[in-house]
């Protein structure tokens, strides 16, 4: 009974972590380079919320 209650009072901490957190943009980007070697281009995708960021780029 002990362990259901910490469980859920845990759960409720976490979960209530991020309640007043902004939500999560979606960024992009793109670039084409035009050099010696020829033309290259990069594209990028993401997320952020002004304090953390993920994405992909290649």
């Amino acid at each position: 009974m002990t362990r259901s209650i910490f469980v859920l009072l845990a759960l409720t901490f976490v979960a209530a972590c991020g309640a007043n957190d902004p939500p999560f943009r979606p960024t992009g980007n793109a670039d084409i380079n035009i050099g010696p070697n020829g033309v290259g281009t990069t594209a990028g995708v993401g997320a952020t919320n002004g304090t953390f960021s993920v994405g992909l780029s290649r």
